[in-house]
């Protein structure tokens, strides 16, 4: 791994300004109604995932070299050295919390994850994966299809639905399963809303084949209101983003009361986001619709009554 100077560690992002973004998703993972033990260790696997986004995304100077600062942290929490295991294959972390003598990270951000990586028995492996996202995201700036889209999934929002599980001690290979669908249709509905976004920081997250289906070229996706090339598009990734986010009814069928209550949670927001993108007329370009934060509460008891049938 490269050597990471002083200067690169300074530019991550701070504790306050990642947390203060993480507080203002769609998709939080802290709720309020959860306990207190839980709600800070979501808080703690959040504020990671936001930091490491905000390093991929946004931070200033050599971003590869801030993304190696983040394994030296995951280094220092585990204890050995994570070289090599962003790149998906298998992780000897997996055996256990703790690969070697654990060390005392630097950024509050990381301290706040040790504690929960410890308590939990967090493998690194998932937290690997958010890293290797966003080195994809240096260079990668087009997905073919959305089979393709889907194994950046993998990477870039399957692991934290698997860290979540591991919270509440859940996290057996059929619930991951399922919970890599939910997380699929959260992060392909995130994609959705920030298309503008994303085609500013030279990125587009819509499959080019369904671009070229629905005739939408990339100068539609610059025009100052959706056309019917894009509004297809959109229409159609809505679609499927529904039908993985169907797979959190039966995970939370699969789960405890407080658990199944979180997912059902994610499977509102994520709905009552595309609802609000539908009703929107699928107009991405000059705003972000939103959904109301009544209708992501009647949504997930809605999901909750479904689960429990």
């Amino acid at each position: 791994m490269p050597a990471v100077t002083e200067a690169d560690a300074a530019s991550a992002p701070s504790a306050a300004a990642v947390m203060a973004r993480a507080s203002h998703e769609n998709f939080p993972v802290a709720s309020r109604l959860l306990p207190a033990r839980e709600r800070e260790h979501l808080r703690a696997i959040y504020g990671y995932a936001r930091l490491v986004d905000d390093i991929g995304d946004e931070a200033p100077g050599d971003r590869g070299a801030l993304l190696d600062w983040v394994e030296g942290e995951l280094d220092a929490i585990y204890g050995a050295p994570g070289a090599g295991h962003a790149a998906g294959g298998p992780d000897p972390a997996r055996a256990g919390p703790v690969a070697g003598e654990p060390g005392r990270p630097e950024h509050p951000v990381m301290r706040r994850l040790a504690v929960t990586v410890r308590a939990c028995a967090i493998p690194r492996d998932p937290l690997d994966r958010l890293v290797a996202a966003n080195r994809a995201d240096q260079v990668v700036s087009r997905y073919e299809d959305f089979a393709a889209l889907l194994r950046y999934c993998d990477l870039s929002a399957a692991p934290v639905g698997e860290l979540v599980l591991h919270v509440f001690g859940c996290a057996t290979p059929e619930r991951i399963a399922l919970s890599d669908r939910v997380c699929a249709g959260l992060q392909v509905t995130e994609h959705l809303q920030d298309v503008a976004e994303d085609l500013a920081a030279g990125r587009i997250y819509l499959p080019v084949a369904d671009l070229d289906a629905c005739g939408c070229t990339e100068a539609h996706l610059r025009a100052p209101a959706p056309g019917p090339q894009l509004r297809a598009v959109m229409a159609l990734e809505a679609a499927r983003a529904r039908e993985l986010l169907a797979a959190g009814i039966p995970l939370g069928r699969s789960l405890p009361a407080r658990p199944a209550f979180a997912v059902a949670g994610f499977v509102a927001g994520g709905r009552a986001a595309l609802g609000a993108l539908e009703r929107a007329g699928w107009d991405v370009l000059g705003h972000r619709p939103r959904p109301a934060k009544a209708t992501i509460a009647l949504g997930t008891l809605r999901a909750l009554a479904k689960m429990r049938r």
